[in-house]
């Protein structure tokens, strides 16, 4: 939107009930994506594991382990507070947070309080994709998938037919198809993001600071 370049962001949880964590963390640029992987003391090799992402998504490819949730905010910190420059770029999510609403903003917070850990996105603004595709007719069409088919419809590299597949993947240890599902949707994401930027009137976009009033 105007000179701002979307960075689209996405998260995967062990679940919705008490107790659950972020089991993966992925932010996608024009450049290319990072997958933060959070594999609750099992151990996996992330070079392994971004070649074989690489491979069956075309796409350019990091991706960081972490054996706790812990370390996983640790990295999402360092890697956003190094890559997202506020002049340059804003933070966007479908369905991250929303007036009353929203999924990944509201459980990163709280996971960043569970453990302590800095917020990551200390000077970003942020503007919601769902919010934006109300500006388009997509019919019945509400969630990230059926948005992305109905105003994109490119192929995608998403092995699940839905974001409840994530959970289970991750008890299993499936890094490989959790890691795809995630870089899916950050890609989608970011790719009605842009198209937003090409058809939406910069008033629309409703864009907020992310920053919070003691950082």
């Amino acid at each position: 939107m105007g000179n701002l370049s979307p960075i689209a962001f996405d998260i995967e949880t062990s679940g919705l009930e008490p107790g659950s964590v972020v089991t993966v963390a992925g932010l996608t640029t024009d450049m290319g994506s990072w997958l933060a992987l959070n594999t609750t003391d099992r151990d996996a090799d992330a070079g392994r594991l971004a070649a074989a992402v690489e491979h069956e998504s075309g796409s350019n490819i990091r991706v960081s382990v972490y054996q706790s949730e812990e370390r996983l905010l640790a990295g999402l910190e360092d890697f956003a507070t190094s890559t997202i420059d506020g002049d340059r770029h804003y933070l966007t999510a479908y369905n991250g947070e929303r007036w009353r609403g929203g999924f990944d903003l509201p459980f990163l917070r709280s996971a960043c309080v569970r453990r302590d850990a800095a917020w990551p996105f200390p000077d970003v603004a942020y503007a919601d994709t769902m919010d934006m595709m109300e500006r388009f007719d997509t019919g019945e069409a509400s969630d990230l998938v059926s948005v992305y088919d109905e105003l994109v419809g490119e192929e995608d590299c998403d092995p699940f037919e839905d974001s409840s597949s994530a959970v289970e993947t991750h008890e299993t240890g499936d890094w490989t198809s959790l890691l795809m599902h995630n870089l899916a949707d950050i890609k989608r994401t970011r790719a009605l993001a842009v198209l937003a930027g090409r058809y939406i009137p910069r008033s629309d976009f409703n864009m907020k600071s992310l920053t919070p009033p003691d950082v």
